[in-house]
Parts: structure tokens; C-alpha cells; sequence
């Protein structure tokens, strides 16, 4: 009355990849961390402005400015987007400094620069990292606007105390994400 397992965990892996297009949770590990995401505005506008060259240039800058300010604030490089980075921390105000620094250090180039930061679990699977942590921060990061550096809710009550001052931007819904969420802008 029904088909015996062969292969166990592998075959299973096998089918559910084929089905659903990815593999089962093995060695996927969860771990607590703070997600950033950022975001050059109007990146497409610019390139076209300044041309290949040039705007290479410029991509070469801000990703060596970003990867700087990664270093200082103890940030891990997951990947670049293009026109963006996704890092990860061991705590918030580490992100939410390191933001600072991107934004404040790319201002004399002329690019402006929106962040969104997140703290949840996260699944990392080789070099990479996933789950919903990774999907709100990108859909807060999505929501700010140029120069801004959003964070969700979950940050600001983790970095209460640490100085760091936040002004309210209402309550909003993540794209995949259940209920409202309340974002808030850093200050400063």
C-alpha cells in the first residue's frame, strides 16, 4: 500500500527539489542576526547619466566605501545586488552605525544611498542567509527612502539605551509578511 523509501534522506531531497525547486532544511543552520540592506537610489538614472565607465567608477567607490565601513562596524559581507549590499551583524547598533557611515561617507560622491535593518533568525546555508529576517529587512529597505535608514520595530526595541533616536513612519505591510509591521527612521 506503499512505495519503500530508498535512498532515504537523499532521494527525498532529490524529489523535493524537483517539485518545489529547492532541497529540504538539512544542514541549514538558524542563528540570530541583524540584517542590512542597502540600496544606491535612482542607480539606473545615474549609470545612464554618467555612462559605463564612469558609473563603474563610482560602483567601485561606494563598494569599497560600503565593505570600509563593513570592517569598522564588524558587519559580515553576505552579497552585492548590483547597486546594493545584504550584510549581516551580532547586534543592531552595529548595523544601524554602519549605515550611518555608508550614507554620510557617500554623500560627497553624489549617491545617494536607503537602508533597511531587521533582527530575526536567519538560516544560513553556505555563504548565504534566508528566511523571513532576510525578506523583512528587504521589504524595509524597500520602503526608505533616499538617505533614510528604516528599521522595523524589532531594532528599535533592541537598541533602546544605546543613544541612537528613531522618528516614527507608521505601520506598514511587508509584501509576505504576516500582520503590520511599525518602521521607524533613524535619527541623526
Amino acid at each position: 500500500d506503499h512505495i519503500p523509501a530508498i535512498g532515504g534522506d537523499d532521494l527525498i531531497d532529490e524529489v523535493e527539489e524537483f517539485l518545489v525547486g529547492s532541497r529540504g532544511t538539512h544542514g541549514v543552520e538558524r542563528s540570530l542576526a541583524t540584517v542590512l540592506f542597502t540600496d544606491i537610489v535612482g542607480s539606473t538614472e545615474t549609470a545612464a547619466r554618467l555612462g559605463d565607465r564612469r558609473w563603474r567608477d563610482l560602483l567601485e567607490r561606494h563598494d569599497a566605501t560600503v565593505r570600509q565601513a563593513l570592517a569598522v562596524h564588524r558587519g559580515d559581507e553576505v552579497k552585492t545586488t548590483g547597486d546594493g549590499f545584504l550584510a549581516t551583524f551580532d547586534g543592531p547598533a552595529r548595523a544601524i552605525r554602519c549605515a550611518i557611515a555608508i550614507r554620510d561617507s557617500l554623500v560627497t560622491s553624489g549617491l545617494a544611498v536607503r537602508s533597511g535593518i531587521h533582527s530575526g533568525e536567519v538560516e544560513t546555508i553556505g555563504g548565504d542567509v534566508g528566511g523571513m529576517a532576510v525578506n523583512i529587512g528587504a521589504r524595509v529597505g524597500a520602503l526608505a527612502g533616499e538617505g533614510e535608514i528604516l528599521v522595523s520595530s524589532t531594532v528599535r526595541e533592541l537598541v533602546v539605551g544605546s543613544g541612537i533616536g528613531f522618528e516614527p513612519r507608521g505601520a506598514h505591510e511587508l509584501k509576505g509578511a504576516p500582520g503590520e509591521w511599525r518602521l521607524f527612521a533613524v535619527t541623526g
